[in-house]
């Protein structure tokens, strides 16, 4: 179980680094943002979706942190730190769990085996100063940055099939997402709706920032695409639903691509 569940933990972590990319912004190792993101969603059923069934418990919440930062941001003599002091770069997880439950679920230890982190501590969360989880129980585990199921994740985003571009979307030679230039030798091998989204006159904007984007037609509609949820207003989408999109996203993924539209984040492109 703990491979299927660490398939699992690398699926999610690549679409939270495909659409998510925001998780990681601010750190200098994105890989280990992510996985420990993933965490986050999976327990607390978030995750979009899993390559096995996830057993779901009512009232798992998941905090994490910077074990040192943690340790400077409360008192000395909690009791977490009696049994194992901080540690350096390590992720320290809170993981609040229903006290009706005798020892740690299933679930919880199977995640987190699968990540390859190790329990550090489990009581009654009240004993850790815990208010708002008081009538809770929790467990700790530490992750160590490096760790290397990071390694793992870094292979896949780097694979040129489904490597993830800095806008966020896909950059490798992906048929129903390949950025095409004017005159590509690939554009005939295009699926049609690419074919579509990359040969016919439309006008893009950027709405918002987080993704959404306005597609005007020749023929005078427009449609609202958000790439980070893969949807459009169109017809096609709300009918159909294809796989790798209509020909409205994949218009828009392709100008994000070419840089003739501020990406997701609403930072121009590097072009400008």
């Amino acid at each position: 179980m703990i491979d299927r569940y660490l398939t699992t933990v690398l699926d999610d972590a690549e679409r939270v680094a495909e659409h998510h990319e925001q998780v990681a912004q601010s750190s200098d190792n994105p890989n280990h943002e992510y996985l420990r993101y993933v965490v986050l969603r999976l327990l607390e059923d978030e995750a979009d979706e899993t390559s096995v069934e996830i057993p779901q418990i009512d009232g798992v919440t998941v905090g994490y942190g910077e074990d040192k930062a943690m340790y400077e941001s409360w008192d000395d003599d909690v009791e977490w730190w009696e049994t194992v002091p901080p540690q350096e770069e390590c992720t320290r997880f809170r993981v609040f769990y229903p006290d009706e439950y005798d020892a740690v679920p299933r679930v919880i230890v199977d995640v987190m085996a699968a990540l390859g982190a190790w329990r550090v501590w489990i009581g009654s969360a009240a004993a850790c100063g815990s208010y708002d989880h008081r009538e809770r129980r929790e467990v700790h585990y530490l992750w160590p940055e490096g760790h290397p199921v990071e390694a793992l994740l870094a292979n896949r985003l780097q694979d040129p099939e489904t490597a993830v571009a800095p806008d966020g979307g896909r950059s490798g030679d992906v048929r129903d997402r390949m950025v095409v230039t004017e005159h590509s030798t690939q554009h005939d091998d295009l699926e049609p709706r690419t074919s579509r989204a990359v040969d016919e006159s439309m006008a893009v904007s950027l709405l918002e920032k987080g993704g959404r984007y306005e597609v005007r037609s020749a023929s005078g509609n427009w449609y609202e695409v958000d790439v980070i949820s893969e949807s459009c207003t169109c017809p096609d989408w709300r009918k159909r639903t294809p796989e790798g999109g209509c020909k409205h996203l994949r218009r828009v993924d392709h100008e994000i691509k070419q840089g003739q539209v501020p990406r997701p984040d609403g930072r121009l492109p590097s072009n400008s």
